[in-house]
């Protein structure tokens, strides 16, 4: 079950977060966050697949700070509009997204929250790892930013994804993360780029990576958000 709710930071900024309920028992609950194009179908189409494992999962709409209702596609028109729209991120106001995305999930259920990110997304996870209390874990999916953040130490186990292919972020720049950082799980995928989870993209989707990705970070969540 679906639905979106709408969600006040800390600085009294109003955004909505589409909300997916899972059919049976809560195991945990999640905040997935988006790539740069919004929350779109595919972002809904993965917080519909973790409500399905059992978990509480919400996609705060983190550019309703800058354009209400975002939700591109990823032809030209819609990376050039990406884009423009993620020049103006400023990620302390993410965190507050994210924080008031777990204050919902902290008023809707007692389990631990976790946090998923792709893209944008993935360096938002590394970053609430780090930043915000009450993650118990987080997986970041090719997140590019990470490398300008590795002085900040996460808080709580973390895992991060990222293709051996991506042509965003070179295997150089992921195996600095790797060594200054070293006991966190961090796997590379053979013959994946960018973006591999994106299933609805076939010049992106891996499907081989996208599905072990998918495992480890369903293993990793079982593990530090079991209820």
């Amino acid at each position: 079950m679906s639905e979106v709710v709408e969600l006040i930071t800390e600085d009294n900024h109003e955004l909505s977060g589409y909300v997916a309920r899972p059919a049976g028992e809560v195991r945990g609950a999640l905040v997935v966050v988006q790539e740069i194009f919004g929350v779109n179908e595919h972002i809904r189409s993965v917080t519909d697949g973790y409500a399905r494992e059992g978990y509480l999962s919400i996609a705060p709409a983190m550019f309703d700070r800058y354009e209400r209702n975002v939700e591109l596609g990823y032809d030209a028109a819609g990376w050039k509009h990406a884009k423009e729209l993620a020049s103006q991120i400023n990620l302390d106001f993410a965190m507050a997204d994210v924080q008031a995305a777990i204050d919902w999930l902290e008023s809707e259920t007692s389990n631990a929250i976790g946090v998923v990110g792709f893209c944008f997304g993935g360096t938002v996870a590394w970053l609430s790892a780090c930043r915000l209390p009450s993650v118990r874990a987080a997986v970041g999916y090719y997140g590019a930013a990470v490398p300008k953040f590795l002085d900040e130490k996460p808080q709580c186990p973390v895992m991060l994804h990222y293709g051996q292919l991506d042509e965003h972020i070179p295997l150089s720049i992921v195996n600095t993360i790797e060594a200054k950082h070293p006991t966190i799980p961090l796997f590379t995928y053979e013959g994946a780029g960018h973006a591999f989870n994106r299933d609805v993209d076939p010049t992106a989707y891996h499907s081989v990576a996208a599905h072990e990705a998918r495992q480890r970070t369903l293993r990793f969540f079982q593990q530090h958000l079991a209820f």
